[in-house]
C-alpha cells in the first residue's frame, strides 16, 4: 500500500477516547487523502456517536461509522488506537476489538496505539520483545508485557507505531502516513 491516498484506515474507540487523540489523526489522515472509519462496540452509550474525554471532563461526540461487532479487518489498511484512560480499558473487555486487533498484527498491518492504548497491545500480548512507547503511567504495564520501553515522541517497531501523549500527536500522526506507504510489515502473530 505505498500510495496514502488509496489507504483505508480504522480508527476503534468506545466512550472515553481521549478527544485530540482520536480527532487529530482523523483529521491529518483525511487530510493526507485516506479513507477513515471510526468503529465503536455496540456498548456504547449512543448508537450514532461516541463521546470524548477531553483533558478534565467529557468531551464532543464523535460520530461512529460502523459498529465493530460488523467490522471485516481485511478490508482495511491500518488500526488507529487512540488513548484515554476510559477508552482502551472498555476496548480490552471486548472480544471482537481484540481480534479486530489480533487480525491486523496478524496481517503484517500498521497499527498506531497513543497514550494508554498500548494497554490493547499488552493485552494481546503484542508487546512482548518490541521496542514501545506509552504514556508513563502505563509504562511498567509495557515493561513487564516484555517491551523495550522508550521515553520518545513517537516508536516504531515492525509496523507497530507507539506514541505517549496529545503533545506526540503530530509525530504520531506523520509516522502512521509513512508506515502506511512503506506496506506491509513482517512479525508473528500476536
Amino acid at each position: 500500500m505505498p500510495d496514502i491516498k488509496q489507504a483505508k484506515i480504522l480508527i476503534m474507540a468506545t466512550d472515553g477516547f481521549e478527544q485530540s487523540e482520536l480527532e487529530v489523526p482523523k483529521a491529518k489522515l483525511g487530510e493526507a487523502g485516506a479513507q477513515v472509519t471510526v468503529a465503536a462496540p455496540k456498548s456504547r452509550r449512543t448508537p450514532d456517536s461516541i463521546r470524548g474525554w477531553d483533558e478534565t471532563d467529557w468531551g464532543r461526540p464523535v460520530k461512529v461509522d460502523a459498529d465493530i461487532e460488523s467490522i471485516d479487518a481485511s478490508a482495511y489498511d491500518a488500526l488507529v488506537l487512540p488513548g484515554g484512560q476510559i477508552n482502551p480499558d472498555k476496548l480490552r473487555l471486548e472480544p471482537k476489538a481484540l481480534e479486530i486487533l489480533r487480525s491486523f498484527l496478524s496481517a503484517g498491518k500498521v497499527v498506531a496505539a497513543i497514550c494508554h492504548a498500548p494497554w490493547l497491545l499488552v493485552e494481546v500480548g503484542a508487546a512482548k520483545g518490541r521496542k514501545m512507547t506509552s504514556f508513563a503511567s502505563i509504562k511498567t504495564d509495557v515493561i513487564n508485557a516484555g517491551a523495550e520501553w522508550h521515553d520518545l515522541p513517537v516508536v516504531t517497531d515492525k509496523g507497530i507505531v507507539t506514541s505517549r501523549n496529545p503533545g506526540d500527536l503530530d509525530a504520531f500522526s506523520a509516522k502512521i502516513i509513512e508506515e502506511i506507504q512503506e506496506g506491509r510489515h513482517d512479525r508473528a502473530a500476536a
